[in-house]
Order: structure tokens, then sequence, then C-alpha cells
């Protein structure tokens, strides 16, 4: 099983820096931090922007994988964030993961700052298989042409093109049908946060069901499904998965068994959200990852 941390993008780089080079020295597989223009509590606080932080963590890194935790159409064009991916792709010597969503949660801060229109969920969805089949063909094919409900290019050019072949790998996240769909067709990965749910249990009774939608899916679409990763984000539970060490080990645990290749915590924050102590991170990074990582 493989591990990622989510660093979200709050502190100055002075502060930031240390905690991706330690996310690398620490031994996670990936890092990850979230693309948006803002984001729920923390709207009021400080927030940078995801490209020029994974950008700077690809110069402070050597060999961590770095990804989008995820981006949205919520306030990005497929022709423009080709673009953007493709020179961070370049910086990173091709350890970019392209973590993409529909964002069809509730209202969002990306949304609501620009003055759009709150789409319905369909719409939401329907704009986002739109999205990615625009940005899939735009990463392969220079001079591409895209005539679409949501977006345009006409010729648009994407040399050099990405460093990673065809293109850099999408980790899509999907918790509905369509959205699972299109994971199994367009996915390098599947990324899940579950559904809703106020006990624990609950939580990963939701999880469960997911992944069962999720091999049907494979089988109905015709896809091996050992071509797919499977990532679950473990703290979209009730209860954050640093905690303690016991409380990750056991999530880690009940991931595996239902067949998620890959799972992502948070790094610790002193407040709501992901409230936690570091050294409960040192000590899972000391004691935990290295059984976690080895071929099994």
């Amino acid at each position: 099983m493989r591990v990622g941390i989510v660093i979200l993008p709050e502190d100055r780089w002075w502060a930031a820096e240390p905690k991706w080079r330690a996310a690398e020295e620490f031994g996670f597989d990936h890092a990850w931090t979230y693309d948006h223009l803002g984001w729920k509590s923390l709207v009021d606080g400080p927030w940078f922007s995801a490209i020029p932080t994974l950008t700077a963590a690809a110069m402070v890194t050597g060999s961590i994988r770095l990804g989008t935790f995820v981006s949205s159409p919520n306030y990005r064009h497929p022709v423009s964030f080709m673009r953007e991916l493709i020179t961070l792709d370049d910086v990173a010597d091709g350890r970019l993961l392209v973590g993409i969503g529909a964002g069809t949660g509730s209202p969002a801060y990306d949304t609501v700052v620009l003055g759009e229109p709150e789409l319905s969920r369909k719409e939401r969805a329907d704009r986002f298989i739109e999205f990615v089949e625009a940005l899939d063909g735009l990463l392969l094919h220079d001079k591409h042409d895209h005539e679409g409900t949501y977006y345009t290019a006409r010729g648009a050019r994407n040399l050099p093109g990405p460093v990673q072949r065809p293109r850099p790998p999408f980790v899509v996240a999907a918790n509905g049908p369509r959205t699972i769909r299109l994971a199994v067709r367009q996915g390098a990965g599947w990324l899940t946060t579950g559904r809703p749910a106020e006990t624990v249990d609950e939580w990963w009774q939701g999880v469960a069901e997911l992944s069962a939608t999720f091999d049907r899916t494979l089988d109905e679409l015709g896809r091996d499904g050992s071509t797919v990763e499977r990532h679950l984000s473990l703290d979209a539970a009730p209860v954050y998965s640093l905690t303690s060490v016991e409380a990750f080990t056991d999530a880690a645990g009940r991931a595996k068994d239902l067949g998620f290749t890959d799972v992502t915590v948070h790094w610790p924050r002193s407040d709501s959200p992901y409230a936690g102590r570091e050294i409960v991170l040192e000590q899972i990074a000391a004691d935990v990852l290295p059984g976690l990582q080895e071929p099994s």
C-alpha cells in the first residue's frame, strides 16, 4: 500500500518548505495540496495557490510524487490548466499526479467569489466530464480542437508536451455512478471520500458500497482492475486519521482489506480541521509506513 499526505497551502513558504521536505524524508509516496481559491472555514485565513506551491515543492524534493487534491472546473479552463500542468510536470521531472474532481459539494467559495451561477449536481457532473475529456485531448495532442457545452479550444498548442507520456496520470475523484464511470474510462487512479456519515462504521460501510460500485463498473466497461489505482481519503471520515498511531493503523488496514492501493492523510494542524500532533505523524512515519509499503 502507498500512503500520501496533504499539506494545505496556508503557510508562507519559509514555514511550508520544511513540511514538503519532511514528507519525502518520512517516506510518504505522494504529497498533495488543495486546489481552491479559498476553502470552507479557512477562507478567512492565509491561503496560497496550488500550482505555484507544488512547483516550489518540486524544487525542494527529488522523488516523492506531487499532486492536486483536487482540481475542479470551478475556476479553471482546460486550455490554461493544460499549460500549467505541462510546466509543473517539467519542473517536477515527471512526478506530477493530476487529482481532479467535479466540485459537486455545497456551494463553493471558488464559484461564489467569481459571481458564477450555482450549477445543479447534474450540471456540475456534465461540466466535469467535459473538462476531463477536453484536458485529456489537450495534453495528448498538439493543435487540439474542442467544442462543447462548457469549453471551447481551437488549435490549442501544447508543445513541448508533458514529461510523462502519453500524459501525467489522472486520479479522478468520484462518488457517483457517472463520475465513477469516468474514473474507469480516463483515470490512472480513482479517488473517493466515501459518503457523509455520522459514525465511523457508517462511513466505512459507505466506502465499501462505493468500492463495490467501482468493481462493477470495471466489469461493465471491461477494464482490468489491476491497471487502476484506488485512492481513499482517510480524513473524510468522522474521525481524523492521525488522532493516534492506532487510529491510523486501523484505518489503513480497513482500506487495504477493501482493496485500496493508496490512502491519503492530512498534515496535522493546531486547530480544526485536521487538528492533531506532529509527534503522531512522526511515529507513524517511523513505525508504520515501512510495514505498509512492503510488497505483499
